[in-house]
C-alpha cells in the first residue's frame, strides 16, 4: 500500500469512527503517515529539483 492509499484509508476510517479513542489512535496515526509523506516529498524534491 502506498503512502497516500494509507492516508486515503485512515481518513475514511476517521470519518466513520464515533469511538474517542479510536478516534484519537487513528488521528495519531494520520499525523504519522501526514509527517512521513511529507518527508518522502521533501526527499523526492531534494533529488529532482528540476521539477518543481
Amino acid at each position: 500500500m502506498t503512502i497516500y492509499d494509507h492516508i486515503q484509508q485512515l481518513r475514511a476510517e476517521l470519518s466513520a469512527s464515533c469511538d474517542a479513542k479510536e478516534i484519537q489512535r487513528i488521528e495519531a496515526q494520520l499525523k504519522a503517515a501526514l509527517i512521513e509523506q511529507a518527508l518522502l516529498e521533501k526527499a523526492f524534491d531534494a533529488w529532482f529539483p528540476d521539477l518543481e
